[in-house]
């Protein structure tokens, strides 16, 4: 093992670079699919004609298809019919659908945990459905859907390293090249990358237990 080798400010600037990657690709698909999960968990739990059950339909679809699947498919599939994006674009994107269904059911089941007595209190006091969705069941069902929500966040960080396979230049793809380097980089290497991952999971995962806190 060459720890000295392995750690040389080239290659420590070049892990840096990849990182930097793989925050920015989980923080775009983070707020892209927080918005779009959450449109989807409010339609699906809104009940309404035909609506709620082509988008019942799309998540459950979405939620039963490996996310490397999806990847290939924005990335391999998509330019056959015309539709190319960068490789970033096509990770985010890949992302961005895959934690928009695993969301709308986080917020759904949020929204379901609110006694169905507190809309019918609503209505009666001359709310409309949207207002006493909006001022009385989101409020309460937040504090259910919020840590949940977070752990769903961290999946997603991780889950960005399956992007490697269509050569994202995340932290993951920069540590294969450094490894290719030399044998004896590997286990430096490695434990690194994995220290860097550890940290900022463990900062959002002490954010959840807050959050948990605040909740109960």
């Amino acid at each position: 093992m060459d720890f000295i080798g392995a750690y040389s400010p080239d290659n420590l600037m070049f892990l840096v670079d990849g990182f930097w990657i793989t925050l920015k690709v989980a923080a775009i698909s983070i707020v892209l699919s927080f918005i779009i999960g959450g449109i989807l968990g409010i339609l699906r739990y809104a009940d309404i004609p035909v609506v709620s059950k082509i988008v019942a339909g799309m998540i459950e679809v979405i939620r039963n298809l490996p996310l490397l699947l999806i990847i290939f498919f924005v990335y391999f599939a998509l330019p056959e019919i015309g539709i190319k994006f960068s490789i970033e674009a096509s990770a985010i994107i890949a992302l961005t659908v895959f934690e928009s269904a695993m969301l709308a059911e986080i917020i759904r089941s949020g929204l379901n945990s609110v006694p169905k007595g507190q809309i019918e209190a609503g209505r009666s006091s001359g709310l409309s459905y949207i207002q006493t969705l909006w001022h009385i069941v989101l409020p309460q069902g937040i504090k259910k859907m919020v840590p949940p929500i977070v752990s769903q966040f961290i999946s997603l960080l991780k889950d960005t390293s399956l992007a490697t396979v269509i050569a994202l230049p995340d932290l993951m793809h920069n540590a294969q090249v450094l490894n290719a380097q030399s044998i004896n980089y590997i286990v430096p290497i490695f434990i690194l990358v994995a220290l860097m991952y550890f940290v900022v999971n463990y900062i959002l995962s002490i954010v959840t237990r807050r959050l948990e806190l605040k909740a109960s």
